[in-house]
C-alpha cells in the first residue's frame, strides 16, 4: 500500500458515520489524502469541495454541484464538514506518529 493510499484509508476510517461517501470513492479519498498532506489541519470545506468537484468532473461533468463552494446552498456546504473533520483528524494522527 502506498503512503497516499494509507492516508486515504486513515481519513476514511476517521470519517463520521453520518457521512455517506460513494462506495467507489477510492480516488476521491486519494485527493483528500493529498489535501491532508498539503494543508493539514488548515484544510477548509471549500478545499474539500474543490477536490470532490475535480473527482466528480471525471465521473459526471454535468453534475449540478460542480460550482464554486460559495455558490452552493448552505445545506450542501455542510455536507463537506465531516470530510474536513476527518482530514484534520488524520493530519493530527500523522503529526503525532511523525509521518
Amino acid at each position: 500500500m502506498t503512503y497516499l493510499r494509507a492516508d486515504a484509508a486513515l481519513i476514511r476510517g476517521l470519517l463520521s458515520p453520518q457521512a455517506r461517501p460513494p462506495a467507489d470513492a477510492d480516488n476521491l479519498f486519494l485527493l483528500y489524502a493529498v489535501l491532508m498532506r498539503a494543508k493539514g489541519e488548515q484544510v477548509t470545506a471549500a478545499d474539500v469541495h474543490d477536490a470532490w468537484a475535480a473527482w466528480m468532473d471525471n465521473r459526471d461533468p454535468g453534475h449540478t454541484a460542480i460550482v464554486p463552494f460559495d455558490e452552493l446552498s448552505r445545506a450542501t456546504q455542510r455536507e463537506d464538514e465531516p470530510y474536513v473533520q476527518a482530514i484534520r483528524a488524520a493530519a493530527r494522527v500523522r503529526a503525532e506518529d511523525g509521518s
